[in-house]
């Protein structure tokens, strides 16, 4: 998700996007445990998405 696309949320679609990112990042990391995963790439692009959606929310805040 490009930053431009959160940018244009409000708020509380700024938390929803945050809280559904780590609800995925969270099945992810349980399903490599267990040897089902096989997009480890995603991970990356989880953790850099989460920063960005935070990123956006700290700058609303200010």
């Amino acid at each position: 998700m490009k930053a431009s696309e959160i940018r244009e949320l409000d708020a509380a679609g700024l938390r929803q996007r945050l809280v559904e990112l780590r609800r995925e990042q969270l099945q992810m990391r349980l399903s490599q445990a267990t040897g089902q995963e096989a997009r480890v790439h995603r991970h990356r692009e989880l953790r850099r998405d989460i920063a960005r959606v935070k990123t956006v929310m700290r700058e609303a805040a200010s």
